[in-house]
């Protein structure tokens, strides 16, 4: 071995120094370029989704032309109206047999009611038997309504006759024993130049002189009651029908979906419940207020559907949709954002907004200056859905729905 070679053998090792290029750089580099390329491929896929999305919602027509609704904050659940499962302990009658029994009236213990498919059914020792129907088929949905027709407010007149509000055909009084159906108001003649496009309830004075009627909207028909709710259109009105001289007078207009109407005991006001703004008006027809017109209940829990005379001297009010407070309120939530009304409505059918609405249903006593006396609740519907009114008899609560197969039926006693 030489010096030479010596040297180097004894040349000490030098250190590794990691460059640019070394393996962890690179692995480095190649997780940074991996984030890059996830980021830039998430934000293509969000605004290729977006984009059109967006664009689809700006082309969409939009099936209504929603107006901005002023609510007050929802009255709190507590007190006389602290939720609670009364309602659970209503029984179904005639499950399955019947569909959407709206409104309930009684002859003796002989049932009427109309149904979804557009008939006026008879409920007899627990038999039913249907006896007109004011439409005519085929009745399978919603598209069938305007031809099958549908019967929703129903009174008893003074010589046992029933009256009946369709919503696609008008007024007509029914005989309950022949089924003879005869034609007091035509939706087909307009009345002071606005069409009847949604008649609802009725109300009759004792000596079947006098009904006082709703029509919702001149708008909307009844299939499309959740676009009149959400659209907030006030060309509703509140009508009086002389049997005797056969004239049709407008009493009251600019309302907002106008629903059930119930005449006082002393036949001097009519109370009509305007189901958007969740309160009920008051319009004076005798004595020295009549034409004039005021508020009964302001602010209610709920959306006020029909409402019935109470053995109390009182009324029956019933809400198939709760205001929940304390609670998230979808009504009074949207109430104002017309620009969410509009998506929701370009991407969605009703039927679907539908299922999103909570299954809270609520029945509440007032007292006959409007205070509110009790208060029945079943917040998930679980026995009781849907409900649309409360009809009074023997002791009992008769419980009518807009879309359920049933009829409830509570005891009063045990509540």
């Amino acid at each position: 071995m030489n010096e030479a070679e010596g040297l180097r053998q004894r040349r000490p090792l030098r250190p590794q120094v990691i460059t640019e290029d070394s393996p962890a750089q690179e692995a480095k580099e190649g997780s940074t370029y991996s984030s890059k390329v996830f980021r830039v491929t998430f934000l293509t896929l969000a605004v290729s989704v977006a984009v059109p999305l967006l664009g689809v919602t700006v082309l969409l027509d939009c099936p209504i032309d929603p107006q901005p609704i002023s609510l007050k904050e929802p009255p709190l659940l507590t007190g006389i109206l602290e939720p609670n499962t009364k309602l659970r302990k209503a029984e179904r009658l005639w499950e399955n047999q019947l569909v959407g029994p709206e409104s309930i009236v009684n002859i003796g213990d002989v049932l009427f009611t109309g149904t979804a498919d557009g008939k006026i059914i008879k409920i007899e020792d627990g038999e039913i038997q249907t006896i007109a129907r004011i439409g005519h088929g085929p009745c399978g949905g919603r598209g069938d309504e305007p031809m099958c027709g549908r019967p929703l407010g129903m009174r008893v007149g003074p010589n046992h006759t029933l009256f009946v509000a369709d919503a696609y055909y008008g007024l007509y009084e029914v005989d309950p024993d022949t089924g003879e159906t005869k034609m007091l108001v035509s939706t087909k003649t307009p009345i002071e130049g606005q069409k009847l496009s949604f008649v609802n309830d009725l109300t009759v004075t004792r000596d079947g002189r006098k009904i006082y009627f709703t029509d919702s909207s001149s708008k909307w028909q009844r299939r499309d009651y959740l676009f009149l709710l959400m659209e907030g259109t006030d060309d509703g009105r509140l009508l009086e029908y002389d049997t005797v001289t056969k004239e049709v007078k407008v009493l009251m207009v600019g309302l907002r979906f106008p629903n059930g109407v119930q005449l006082s005991p002393a036949e001097d006001f009519v109370l009509v419940q305007e189901t958007t703004m969740a309160r009920i008006r008051r319009y004076y027809v005798s004595g020295l207020m009549k034409g004039g017109a005021d508020m009964f209940v302001e602010n209610m829990p709920g959306l006020p559907d029909n409402i019935r005379l109470s053995s109390s001297g009182g009324y029956w009010v019933a809400m198939a949709a709760v205001r929940p407070n304390p609670g998230f309120s979808w009504l009074d939530f949207l109430s104002e954002k017309t620009w969410i009304k509009r998506m929701i409505f370009k991407l969605l059918s009703q039927e679907t907004v539908t299922k999103f609405v909570p299954r809270y249903s609520l029945v509440v006593e007032l007292s006959e200056t409007g205070s509110y006396k009790r208060s029945f609740h079943d917040p998930t519907g679980v026995t009781v859905a849907y409900v649309s009114e409360a009809h009074e008899h023997d002791g009992h609560l008769y419980l009518g729905s807009f879309r359920s197969p049933y009829i409830g039926r509570l005891d009063l006693q045990h509540v």
